[in-house]
């Protein structure tokens, strides 16, 4: 059963995953695929982010929508670009791509095997596990989630050491870095609990 987003306006926690967890984030031209995406999102649809981390086969995402688009549109929207700009790149025999017909080759099986998503290839699996962020506590605990991803998986051994991650802006905003300019604009929260 997928979860649908309770509350379109509201602070929102969501995963998006990769098929078959494939490990496509670890090269940086795919994260700087996501870190666009989001930009131009919080530029031109209303977005707003509170959190984020791209982690090796999936992201997560703390943000609402304002104005005219719901959080859902605008997440189809998102997925919809990034599996497209994906794709082109894998493509692309000018762009060096070592698991170019592996991967071609898997997104295309999932695209044939899901025909109603509309696309011969599919990048992101069904459904991103919304939570609706409705309480300080929550919005903290899923801060924290997020932050503590890349040390969990054994990425870094600070946080705020990984670059595709919202936390090296949140050190920076409570004075403990100045030397980084944030990848996407954000909305903090209050540093006071951090």
């Amino acid at each position: 059963m997928r979860r649908k987003i309770l509350d379109q306006k509201g602070i929102n926690f969501l995963t998006m995953t990769v098929v078959d967890w494939i490990d496509l984030f670890t090269r940086k031209v795919y994260c700087d695929i996501i870190i666009d995406s989001l930009k131009y999102c919080v530029e031109n649809k209303g977005l707003i982010v509170y959190g984020y981390v791209i982690m090796p086969s999936h992201l997560h995402l703390m943000f609402e929508a304002q104005g005219e688009k719901d959080l859902s549109v605008i997440i189809k929207e998102f997925k919809s670009f990034t599996a497209r700009e994906i794709i082109n790149y894998i493509k692309n025999p000018k762009n060096i791509e070592s698991r170019r017909a592996w991967l071609l080759n898997h997104f295309m099986n999932h695209g044939k095997a899901f025909k109603d998503s509309g696309s011969e290839n599919k990048v992101w699996m069904r459904g991103n596990y919304p939570c609706w962020v409705y309480s300080p506590h929550v919005i903290w605990q899923k801060l924290h989630y997020i932050h503590r991803n890349p040390k969990a998986a054994g990425i870094v051994t600070k946080a705020e050491y990984y670059r595709y991650s919202s936390a090296m802006e949140y050190k920076q905003r409570v004075g403990e870095r100045r030397d980084f300019d944030g990848l996407v604009e954000m909305e903090f929260v209050s540093t006071a609990e951090l």
